[in-house]
Formats: C-alpha cells, structure tokens, sequence
C-alpha cells in the first residue's frame, strides 16, 4: 500500500528503487565501464541518460499506454536480449585496443547515451515498469500530483546515489589500476552483457 504522505512515498520509492538499482544489470555494467575513464561522474550521467527514459515511461504509463505495451512483452524482451548480446560483443571486441592512457575514448555524451541505451534494451526495466512501477506509478495518481512527482524523486535518488557510489569506488580504484587489469575488467564487463542478453532470451523460449 502506498503510504498517504510526500515523505513516506519519497522513502517508500527509494526503497522501491533500490531493489532494482543493487541488482546486476546493463547499466551497471556500462557505469563500472564509463568509470573507468570518466571518473566519478560518469555514475551520474549514465543515471542521467537512465532517467531520461524513466520520465518517457512514467509519462506513457500515466497517459494510459501501459496497458497497450502490455500486448509486446516477448517482443520487447526478444529484442532486448539480442541487443544487450550485440552491446556485449562490441565491447569485446574494443577490448584489445582499450587503454586507461587514451584520450577522449570516453566523451562527456557517452555516458549518458549509455545509460539511456542499456535501459532500453534491457527487458527488465520494461518489466519492471509496466507491471510493479505502473501499479506503483497508478496508486500515488490518486493521491495526487505532488505524490506523482514524489515517487519518481525517490525512485531516481535511489538509481543516483548508487551509481554515483559504484562510479566513485570505480575511479578511485582505476587511477592505479594496472592495464591488463582494466582489459579484464572490460571484457568480464562484455560477457555479462552476453550473458544478461542470452538469459532474457533463454526465459523467453522457456515461456513459449
């Protein structure tokens, strides 16, 4: 049950938020990545790019479009996976030719662009969106705007202060870290990616 105040909905929704922020994901995949050569705030420019894509959901959940998406589901996560595989396989292969020494290897965009891209072809963020966040989303409707605006707070205080605590350990980790060491890093990073995308797939085929 949501709870009635703006506080409690802003502690609720992080909470909320956190369950899907901690987990193992594309998005932390590309922080721990954009960290590596963008520093501490490569975590907040990917949670820029990953709310950028939440704000466009929560407002088609709101106009009633939810129910609509529902319909694709398989679709979306057919899609998702063979694009996280696709991610996953690029990074491998830049993997030979990565440095921490290069420059401009990460622009102040990428990130951003990162995390945009990784929330959208990651299937469980559709999910999660349209079936715990639009309940969730729907419910704090009916108490009101300023509940809207307090659930969508919580919930990106939640992805913000996580991945700007990854990217942070990351970078400070990364300014001695050897270079062999940062290549291994990269391509664990591409096959998780592989990984996460053959999964969603592998659930898929097992539900039709």
């Amino acid at each position: 049950m949501m709870p009635q105040s703006l506080v409690g909905i802003i502690l609720f929704s992080f909470l909320i938020g956190l369950t899907g922020a901690l987990a193992p994901g594309p998005t932390l995949v590309a922080t721990i990545t954009a960290s590596m050569k963008g520093g501490w705030t490569a975590g907040p420019k990917v949670t820029l790019g990953h709310i950028a894509i939440e704000a466009l959901v929560a407002l088609l959940i709101l106009a009633g479009v939810a129910t609509v998406v529902q319909r694709y589901t398989s679709l979306i996560a057919a899609v998702g996976g063979c694009a996280l595989i696709g991610f996953g396989l690029l990074t491998l292969r830049g993997v030979s030719s990565a440095s921490l020494n290069q420059s401009g290897a990460v622009t102040t965009q990428g990130p951003i662009l990162a995390g945009m891209l990784t929330s959208v072809a990651n299937p469980y963020f559709w999910i999660w969106w349209l079936s715990i966040g639009s309940g969730f989303l729907v419910d704090s409707i009916g108490i009101g705007a300023l509940a809207v605006a307090a659930f969508m707070a919580g919930h990106w205080a939640a992805d913000l202060g996580w991945f700007t605590a990854v990217s942070t350990g990351v970078h400070r980790g990364g300014e001695i870290l050897p270079e062999p060491a940062y290549r291994m890093i990269l391509q664990g990073c591409g096959v998780l990616l592989i990984l996460f995308g053959g999964y969603y797939l592998s659930t898929l085929l097992s539900v039709t």
